[in-house]
């Protein structure tokens, strides 16, 4: 096997204490020589890690990615005094064998992959890009908290007969909020809280009446208004949140801008793209390897020439899940290309998969407008019929011709069906077929019963014999 690098090392990281392995190819010897030693994770101790590995000319450094405690290792060692390539490598590429499992051997190990170029790294952004991560993926937590808050609100709501969340789609929106702050005080009755309705809600005054007759207390008061701190309390972070992601995102208005052109992306979506693909496309050689990192690709699992599972492996979960949203938004998009792909491929496979594919195809624009800076084009709801116009009229002929129409196709002037310059075909509809009559024998000019029609009524009288009923 060939030799990749002569000085490489190998590090195994814990919470308290990481293992370290560094081999040492000697000329003339076929062996490689190890150095082994154990440090701690205080910054300190971590400082002496990156001396020690200057002293033994060490360049190039792999560790396993075990949590979060690989963070700190990173953030030393990344420093440029230090003048190390550092490769994070998934823990399940480096797995031990049963019965050779300790830090020691799992240091050894790790440096030896490395030394022979085993390992594939993973994708760490520069240290602006993983700050932007840091609040995208802090904002999408505390927008689940804040779900959680609201569902609990209208379970409360539901305990003591007030049935809001029945007429109101947003139990929480401001019509709803006015509503709440009312109940938490204890004031008014059913139809003044009716009254505080906005906008459209105010057509469903009456039935807003006797949604809000229910039964209250005074320790349901308690309970909603600590809910509603808590509902608050989230708005502000939220907005606080915002707030310095616009500041962050300042430099690359232009970038996001481009990115909510496409269909089902808001700029939420945007920063949350930019944010987990970074910037620079360079680590994705083609739109296909960011679409596998993000575990939106079939997967491969194939033996003896039997294709198993395509089940779509694990990848990164943020950009994933907002990636499958935004597919459901596009697919609700009017004359759109990426509406209609999403329905041509839900009547085949079902709209799970098809938002999966949707979610795929959103991926690969995204990463052409980085990568490229171009622009979305939005070709039409009709895209995918006019490539192939003469399949598609062939297909709507077919289904015409199933509910007993007799169809006739004039292609103009004799010119084939391929020709650039050939005119638009007229459909002419000659008659519908009568019910007694077979549609394909029909079409043929053949009248009367046939071989089709007589099949169809066998087919017809033993669906409907019942062998218990008694003959005559």
């Amino acid at each position: 096997m060939k030799l990749l690098y002569r000085r490489c090392a190998g590090i195994d990281v814990h919470k308290k204490s990481i293992s370290v392995c560094v081999r040492l190819r000697v000329r003339g010897n076929r062996e490689a020589e190890t150095e082994e030693a154990v440090f701690g994770t205080f910054t300190q101790d971590l400082e002496r890690l990156g001396q020690w590995l200057r002293e033994r000319k060490v360049r190039h450094v792999a560790m396993e990615s075990t949590g979060v405690y690989w963070i700190p290792v990173w953030n030393i060692l990344e420093k440029k005094k230090w003048k190390l390539e550092l490769t994070l490598v998934n823990p399940a590429t480096v797995r031990a064998l049963r019965g050779q499992k300790t830090d020691r051997i799992d240091a050894r190990r790790i440096a030896e992959y490395l030394q022979y170029g085993l390992l594939r790294g993973s994708f760490i952004p520069a240290k602006p890009v993983r700050h932007l991560r840091e609040l995208t993926r802090m904002r999408v937590h505390i927008q689940n908290d804040r779900n959680r808050v609201i569902n609990r609100i209208g379970r409360l709501l539901e305990t003591v007969n007030i049935k809001l969340g029945s007429v109101a789609s947003n139990i929480v929106g401001k019509s709803g909020r006015a509503i709440l702050d009312r109940l938490s005080r204890g004031e008014g009755r059913a139809e003044e809280l009716a009254e505080l309705a906005l906008g459209s809600l105010k057509k469903k005054i009456p039935d807003l009446v006797l949604a809000l007759d229910g039964c209250t207390d005074e320790h349901f008061r308690w309970m909603l208004k600590s809910l509603l701190k808590k509902l608050v309390s989230q708005d502000m972070e939220l907005s606080e949140i915002d707030a310095r992601l616009c500041q962050k995102y300042a430099r690359h208005e232009e970038v996001l801008r481009r990115l909510c052109t496409i269909p089902g992306v808001e700029m939420t979506t945007a920063r949350i793209l930019l944010a987990e693909l970074g910037t620079d496309m360079n680590q994705f050689p083609t739109a296909a390897h960011a679409a596998s990192w993000a575990g939106l690709c079939p997967g491969n699992a194939e033996s003896g020439g039997k294709r198993f599972s395509g089940k779509t492996r694990k990848g990164d979960r943020y950009l994933r899940r907002i990636l499958v949203q935004s597919a459901w938004a596009a697919a609700r998009t009017n004359d759109c290309a990426l509406a209609e792909s999403f329905r041509r491929t839900a009547h085949r496979r079902g709209l799970k998969k098809a938002a999966l594919a949707t979610a795929h195809r959103i991926l690969r624009i995204a990463y052409a407008i980085i990568r490229n800076g171009t622009e979305y084009v939005e070709h039409g709801g009709n895209r995918l019929d006019q490539l192939h116009p003469e399949r598609t009229a062939r297909k709507l002929l077919q289904r015409l011709e199933r509910i007993g129409f007799e169809i006739e196709i004039k292609s103009g002037r004799g010119r084939p069906l391929g020709s650039k310059n050939r005119p638009k075909p007229a459909v002419v509809i000659l008659d519908r077929v009568p019910e007694s009559e077979c549609v394909r024998c029909f079409a043929a000019g053949v009248r009367g019963a046939c071989v089709h029609l007589i099949r169809r009524r066998k087919k017809t009288i033993s669906a409907n014999f019942n062998p218990s009923t008694p003959t005559t």
